[in-house]
């Protein structure tokens, strides 16, 4: 089960956490929303807590939505110590989700064992 998080709860779950936090930003009208999610669920289950994966509505949290510029939904964007690391939109499909989500899986785990800098590069 993925955390939902609302304006309420934003900063204390995702800016304050102490582990990167993977922001999903859907909304319940969107079909490619849906689409991915099992994606980000073996995601989450891969990751075995190195990385946190929150869910934000973003129709019923439009400040937070307004804050971060989204353009499409879904955007992923990935949070660590209250900066933005990391901004996924416009998929092409599901393998360049899968794509992505492995790259950020393997920079993330291997640095984060090993150093505490650490470089994306997907897309």
């Amino acid at each position: 089960m993925v955390l939902s998080v609302s304006e309420r709860t934003f900063t204390q779950e995702v800016l304050e956490s102490h582990v990167p936090v993977l922001v999903n930003f859907g909304a319940p009208w969107c079909g490619l929303c849906r689409i991915i999610h099992p994606l980000l669920l073996q995601f989450n289950r891969e990751c075995g807590g190195e990385i946190k994966l929150v869910g934000i509505n973003a129709d019923e949290n439009f400040k937070i939505s307004n804050k971060y510029k989204l353009k499409s939904l879904p955007t992923l964007i990935l949070i660590e110590q209250g900066l933005v690391r990391l901004r996924l939109e416009g998929f092409k499909g599901r393998e360049d989700l899968l794509y992505s989500l492995q790259q950020i899986k393997e920079s993330y785990i291997s640095e984060h064992n090993h150093s505490s800098s650490k470089t994306v590069n997907v897309m």
